[in-house]
Order: structure tokens, then sequence, then C-alpha cells
């Protein structure tokens, strides 16, 4: 037996639903004999006639509408087929788990997810939040389709895609004397002041210790945290002056809470990252491409 032909296949359907080859022909875009030939094609297929002729019109024989119905089935298939695909192509279905820091996670971050999933609103997301290490773990071995990180990146399982630039800022009290006369603070405006500071052993917390010593001063923070949100939370009750992380920061900037740029600048970039091991889903490019765009060129820095 023959392999089947969808085009044949569809030209039976065609004319089974028309009444004609001539009708037939039109909407498919092909010529009636085409048609015809289809017809021949499908009926040596089958191996048994599916038409007749009656005063030169074409007449379905009661095998030709046996077939009819599990031709309606596989034709409503094929046109769901190409709708997924459609949907597909268009990120207009699918799922993603992405792992990204709390503080991330919660400000910009639900931000971005928020207008991905209303010009998407078939999309599913789960979001994780996990340190550092393990979101590069997670990340390289395909737990998670993608994640965001602080570049630079140089796990050999992973690709950084560069997304935007930030700096460290200082959170403080909106009634804290500096907040009123400083527009910058500097490691000399901070050397008597209770500093909040976010745990030992990140790159930016060694630059910051570095800045003090390039002003012969010695780092004391009053208290050791390790995220953005507790930093703020602190600095909020007058506990002292956060230095963190101005695009984690602003998500807490309010009526209490005055964000002032550190000088010297310290700029903190973060990365798009995804497993070495397999490439994008068309899902996966389209998110990523998504966050570029809405972070592009936005200075998250208080000049």
């Amino acid at each position: 037996m023959s392999k089947l032909s969808f085009k044949a296949l569809e030209a039976f359907h065609t004319v089974m639903r028309t009444g004609s080859t001539t009708a037939a022909a039109s909407e498919l875009g092909l010529t009636q004999p085409a048609v015809s030939r289809l017809l021949a094609s499908f009926e040596s297929y089958v191996g048994f006639a599916l038409f007749h002729r009656e005063h030169g019109r074409l007449v379905a024989t009661d095998e030709a509408h046996t077939l009819l119905n599990e031709a309606d089935v596989a034709m409503g298939s094929l046109e769901r087929l190409n709708l997924l695909a459609h949907n597909i192509k268009n990120t207009s279905i699918g799922s993603l788990k992405v792992v990204a820091p709390v503080s991330f996670a919660a400000g910009i971050l639900a931000d971005i997810i928020a207008d991905f999933m209303k010009q998407y609103p078939n999309v599913t997301i789960t979001l994780d939040s996990r340190s550092p290490d393990s979101t590069r773990e997670l990340v390289a071995h395909r737990a998670f389709d993608c994640g965001f990180i602080q570049l630079p990146e140089r796990h050999p399982g992973i690709t950084a895609e560069p997304l935007f630039t930030s700096q460290m800022m200082c959170a403080l009290h909106c009634e804290h004397p500096l907040a009123q006369q400083h527009q910058r603070l500097t490691p000399t405006d901070l050397a008597e002041q209770p500093l909040i500071l976010l745990g030992k052993g990140r790159t930016s917390r060694g630059q910051i210790e570095h800045a003090f010593r390039q002003h012969n001063l010695t780092l004391r923070p009053r208290i050791d945290t390790h995220n953005v949100a507790t930093a703020c939370a602190f600095a909020m009750r007058q506990l002292g002056i956060a230095i963190v992380n101005g695009a984690l920061a602003q998500q807490y900037q309010g009526d209490e809470l005055v964000l002032l740029p550190f000088t010297p600048t310290i700029p903190i970039e973060y990365g798009f990252i995804t497993s070495q091991h397999a490439p994008l889903s068309l899902l996966n490019q389209r998110f990523m491409n998504f966050c570029k765009e809405r972070l592009a060129n936005k200075n998250h820095a208080h000049e």
C-alpha cells in the first residue's frame, strides 16, 4: 500500500464538503484536473472507488461517506496541530521555569512578568528564588529554563546575556540628617554612621570595603544581612544606613525611605542565564528578548 498523501486526503475532504471538483479546486487554489488527480490518488490508496458520475455530476459512494467521518477527524487534528504550532511559534502557549534573587523577583522581575503574561495570557510561569550558587547549578542542569544573576558569570555550563547595570545606593530614613544635606554619600560621610551591609563574600561588599580603605577608613557594619529587603527594612526603622543595590532597593523607596548614590560609583551588572547544554526554546528566547527590551537603556541609578 502506498503512503497516504495529505494533499490527496485534503482534496477528498474538500470535494465531499463542497460537492464538486470545481468548487474544491477554487477553495484549494488548484486546477480542476489537479484535484481529479488527487482524488484518483486517494482512491488508489484506499483500493476502491469513492465517486461515480451521474448525468455529469460527481456523486459520492456509500464507502466515501463512511470514510468522511474519519476524514473530518483527521483534518480536524491537522488543523489543531497547525494552530498549536502557530501558538508555539508566536509564544501564546507554553510554560517557563524561572529562578531569580528574592529582591529581584519581587521588584523588577515582577513588573516584567506581569507585562509578559498580559501579552501572552496562555503562558504559565513558575518563579523560584535560590542562592546564586544554587541558581547557577539549577539553570546549568536545566532544572530551570532561565535565571537572573549578577555578572560576571564564569560557570562552564551557563550562557549569560547582559541585561542592565545598576549601582550601589545608600538607603536611609527620610528624617536622617544626611538625607537632608547631601545628594551623594561618600565613605567619609558614612564614617561615623551605623551601617547595614549585605553579607561578606559578595563582590560588591569587597568593593565597598575597598572604597572605605581608599579613604583610610575601616568598615564596621552594625548589621549584616543577606538580602536587600531586610536591609531596607532596618534602614526604614532608623537602625542605620544600608548600602545596597539601587535597582533592587527602588521598590522600597517611598515616603520614609530615601535612596542616595554611593560614591565612588560601584556598578552592578545583571544577566539573563540559560544552560549551554540545550538550545533556547522559542518561548525562552521570546522571554529573554522581552526582558532586554524592557530593561534596555534603563538607568536604575539615581543620578
